[in-house]
């Protein structure tokens, strides 16, 4: 970031200064990991092919629990949006994701967690009828890999935007997100996109975009 407003510096430089003002953030030790092979997907070339799904919780200053709903483009690691309340059930999914589909169409594939939130029978007949596949990952305690673009978005949100603020109210905190989320795309550097954000990497790859729909009789299920 300080690169891309013309100042001449390097890590050491950086770091150093990083240190003295006493920003260094904690990071959690590493975990042994299984040497039992992880199922790769077929890399994507272009936006809006695949969309991931995921719930974030946390809670509000009275201690009442609210949920996030996170989609995430892999392509372009663009947080395509937050969907903030008390309870979010498959109907207000289809609420959030009839919206997106207005602004920008919709993916090829959606990739979540197999709870109810995905797998209802109103969900599941919405998604047909928009020409879209579901792909269910295996949840199974300790492989987030399975879902590794929004888990990777979900760590970023929880340390740089929940873990940071205390929410006194549901409309306070659905207002800090949305600040984050835009600054999430707009301005902070993704090392994966080599150095982009998420909102410049898709406007340098506009001519590799999907199409939004497919005909709805060559849906497959998983």
């Amino acid at each position: 970031m300080l690169r891309r407003e013309g100042w001449r510096v390097n890590q050491k430089r950086v770091y150093r200064l990083y240190r003295d003002e006493g920003l260094a953030v904690r990071r959690k030790g590493k975990r042994k990991r299984s040497a039992a092979p992880r199922l790769v997907r077929e890399p994507i070339a272009a936006a809006n092919r695949r969309w991931c799904l995921n719930f974030v919780s946390d809670t509000l200053s009275n201690g009442r629990t609210f949920r996030c709903l996170n989609i995430v483009d892999e392509f372009t690691r663009e947080c395509l949006g937050v969907y903030v309340a008390h309870s979010i059930p498959s109907v207000a999914v289809i609420e959030m994701l009839e919206r997106l589909r207005e602004e920008r169409g919709v993916p090829e594939v959606w990739v979540s967690d197999n709870g109810s939130d995905f797998t209802s029978r109103t969900f599941d007949a919405w998604a047909y009828a928009r020409g879209v596949k579901l792909e269910y990952i295996q949840i199974q305690p300790g492989k987030p890999v399975q879902n590794a673009f929004v888990e990777s978005f979900n760590g970023s949100f929880r340390d740089e935007c929940l873990n940071l603020h205390w929410f006194q109210s549901l409309a306070d905190a659905k207002r800090v997100i949305e600040n984050w989320r835009e600054d999430y795309n707009t301005v902070r550097p993704h090392s994966s996109l080599e150095g982009s954000t998420p909102r410049t990497w898709a406007d340098q790859h506009k001519g590799c975009v999907a199409s939004l729909a497919t005909p709805a009789g060559t849906v497959v299920r998983e």
